[in-house]
């Protein structure tokens, strides 16, 4: 186990070197190189010796003490050392998601006053490239690849390795030394600009005493050793995965990059990690490939499993969860049960080792969190903004309760307003967004609390959220709709991949579906019917299937809840098109735009009956 100390006397700005010398050798940092089958290593004394060096360079390429610093690329191990490098220097990092359109970088870009930005790929070189003449502060680009083809501009772009190793000296090493020296826990350490529904993102200030506080945060709820390896998934710019992976440092658990998230599924089983930070959505798609291979068992085997769950549900949940002590016949019992069924199905993910999944970032259904926290899938669950470091709240070792999200973090001050909104206040909450006094003024109560933005409820220190504040709508006739909880419920289902529900000012609810293809067209085969795409989706058949699961997964739903009608699409809601952010969100009043067709169609007198539900 790591050495416990007081994280508050530390800083980013020297937290590595410290690192380097209590660590050496040992393994921080894994990766594979893309185009290769190896996994490649880096010490702490060689990630320390990195960060000098990009450190040392930046002072070169004449970085300032305040600058504002890009970083828009998928997730590559070169990002911790640029990190850390502009943390030594007293820099302030700007993530940018590399899914990121060129419009949105020159926003980012201009707002902030980058002056320089390092990017992934040719993808992230291009839109870059695309802007520039519109960024006038943008005076270098860094390039990661080494494969990036690279226009000619004036000598602007480099290559990040030969920056790198571009040779120090004196002068830059003492002045490197004495702003780490002088480095202070006010100090602005990033701007993370929030992806947003509506209208421009804003930058959310973050700085390096709210990072530290959420380290001692985490220090007081969660466990973490040194033995422990985690798998960097979400994108580094999410605040999730950024500020868990500090933490990880921080513990002195090593971190398994992986570059390309449609390979996570394969990542995974080669590495067998002990912990990995997830939405929730990873896990319903766990959840349904779990339920599709138990499902397919014989007759007696599905007696097997349904014993198996009871017992399961028994001894993680009932007992377990709170804190009780399981009797020698339960124990006994669940031994059997992981032998039989649920150690299989862990093994075949890749997560027999597992024994904490962070899990935040959108809603997750109580169902698919009960099932797997009953086979003994550690989902820690919570609650988190960019605005407030990431965890706000999370599930307890012990103790939690399903459905909600979790406890409130030690040092974090949480009440609910009149109107029922989550109020939130601390040292590990944003001073507020970059250069828009007029937003804080609005984003803050008179006694410091910063409004979420949705609500929620306490029962002691713990909380739960209800929904959205701004995705809550009204139907015409007067009744409260909480979409993200139909999608929710919805998404659990093996046969829907998205859902966008629809009903604001409306008489009845109804909804978008895109429909998993794949499951669809198995089903389409076992029942003979045409496999093309635009087949399924007319065939009046498919809407009959699902129209029959959506019936059962809403049946304890009120009624004005209820889809009554619905449409297929066949083209998934994407980040290219618009209609989702960066962190995967619906942008309601785009997909409301795009398909105004589609859902007045859904609204018109006539009934279509291949779209009523009920």
């Amino acid at each position: 186990m790591a050495t416990q100390y007081n994280t508050m006397e530390t800083h980013y700005a020297r937290m590595i070197a410290e690192k380097a010398e209590q660590y050496g050798d040992k393994v921080v940092l894994r990766y594979q190189p893309l185009g290769q089958t190896g996994w490649e290593s880096v010490s702490w004394k060689q990630f320390a010796q990195h960060v000098d060096s990009f450190a040392n360079a930046l002072i070169r390429l004449g970085v300032e003490e305040g600058d504002r610093v890009g970083q828009y690329s998928q997730n590559m191990p070169e990002n911790f050392v640029i990190d850390f490098a502009l943390y030594s220097n007293r820099a302030i990092v700007v993530p940018i998601y590399a899914t990121s359109s060129p419009a949105q970088v020159e926003y980012i870009v201009n707002n902030s006053e980058m002056r320089i930005i390092v990017v992934g790929e040719q993808q992230q070189y291009d839109a870059v490239c695309e802007v520039i003449g519109h960024c006038p502060t943008l005076e270098h680009i860094i390039v990661i690849d080494p494969s990036v083809k690279m226009m000619q501009d004036n000598g602007r772009s480099v290559y990040y390795a030969d920056l790198k190793e571009g040779g120090t000296d004196h002068v830059q090493t003492a002045m490197l030394e004495r702003r780490r020296q002088e480095a202070r826990l006010s100090d602005t350490a990033a701007i993370l600009y929030t992806s947003g529904t509506t209208g421009n993102p804003k930058g959310v200030v973050l700085t390096h005493e709210g990072f530290i506080q959420q380290m001692e945060n985490h220090d007081l709820r969660i466990k973490v050793s040194e033995s422990d390896v985690s798998i960097c998934f979400l994108p580094i710019t999410h605040v999730l995965e950024r500020t868990w992976c500090y933490y990880l440092m921080h513990r002195g658990a090593q971190i398994v990059v992986n570059l390309r998230p449609q390979k996570i599924q394969e990542t995974i089983r080669q590495i067998h990690p002990t912990m990995m930070t997830a939405v929730p959505r990873f896990w319903e798609k766990v959840y349904i490939g779990i339920r599709e291979k138990l499902g397919g068992y014989n007759p007696i085997m599905l007696g097997v499993v349904a014993w198996a769950m009871a017992v399961g549900e028994k001894y993680n949940i009932d007992y377990l969860r709170n804190g009780r002590k399981p009797g020698r016949w339960l124990m006994l019992r669940y031994k059997v049960a992981d032998r039989l069924i649920f150690s299989k199905v862990k093994l075949t993910v890749g997560i027999e080792r597992g024994r904490l999944f962070p899990t935040a970032g959108a809603s997750m259904s109580n169902q698919v969190c009960l099932f797997l926290r009953s086979i003994g899938i550690p989902i820690c669950y919570g609650y988190g903004l960019t605005e407030s470091y990431a965890t706000v709240s999370c599930f307890t070792e012990t103790d939690y309760e399903i459905g909600s999200i979790g406890k409130v973090m030690p040092n974090v001050q949480v009440r609910i307003s009149d109107d029922g909104e989550i109020l939130i206040k601390g040292k590990s909450v944003t001073p507020g967004y970059y250069k828009l006094p007029e937003v804080n003024k609005e984003a803050f109560t008179e006694d410091g609390y910063f409004r979420t933005g949705d609500a929620g409820y306490l029962k002691g220190d713990t909380l739960f959220l209800t929904e959205r504040i701004k995705d809550l709508f009204k139907t015409s006739n007067g009744k409260y709709i909480a979409p993200q909880q139909i999608e929710m419920l919805l998404a659990t289902d093996a046969l829907i991949e998205q859902v966008a529900v629809i009903g604001d000012q409306r008489n009845y609810v109804t909804a978008l579906i895109v429909p998993n293809m794949q499951a669809l067209q198995q089903q389409a085969q076992a029942n003979g019917w045409d496999t093309t795409p635009d087949a399924l989706i007319e065939n009046p058949e498919v809407y009959k299937l699902i129209e029959s699961r959506i019936h059962a997964l809403q049946q304890h739903m009120a009624p004005f809840e209820v889809i009554k009608k619905f449409t297929l699409i066949r083209r998934g809601f994407s980040i290219d098109t618009g209609e989702l952010t960066n962190t995967l969100k619906l942008r309601r009043t785009i997909i409301q735009q795009k398909y105004a067709a589609l859902i007045d169609a859904m609204y018109a007198d006539k009934p279509d009956p291949h779209k009523i539900i009920g």
